[in-house]
């Protein structure tokens, strides 16, 4: 492949890993907001943090998701797109349990591959400008 065909295709690669892993990290933040009992379950099991209410989760699902929105927009890069990678990185490390025992949990490892795609979205920030704010 030319350089010229990897310059035409990185765009819409990274556009489609930057919708992608928006939908993904939109629904878990849109359980905090719309099912605060699940999601305090959800701490309680995998970052052993108990007793959340369900306002605190309200409120931490709405900032996660205006840091989400304004990450698949492509604003703040350096911070929305390390957010993002933060955020699922400390997802993925929390569930390491279930990669033991990796056919009772194969969803989980969806998690290595999402978390491969928010490295390279961080690192090919800049380079990601397909219908951003100024492209």
């Amino acid at each position: 492949m030319s350089a010229g065909q990897v310059k035409k295709r990185l765009p819409l690669s990274l556009f489609l890993l930057r919708v992608s892993v928006f939908l993904v990290m939109a629904m878990w933040s849109l359980d905090k907001i719309l099912a605060p009992d699940h999601a305090a379950a959800v701490f309680e099991s995998f970052y052993s943090i108990s007793g959340m209410s369900a306002g605190l989760l309200v409120l931490v699902g709405l900032v996660q998701l205006a840091i989400e929105v304004a990450f698949v927009l492509g604003l703040w890069k350096f911070w929305t797109y390390g957010f993002v990678l933060v955020a699922h990185t400390v997802s993925t490390l929390s569930s390491w349990q279930q990669y033991l025992d990796p056919f009772n949990n194969m969803l989980f490892l969806a998690a290595i591959p999402m978390l491969a795609a928010c490295v390279t979205l961080f690192l090919l920030r800049e380079e990601d400008r397909m219908l951003t704010p100024g492209s």
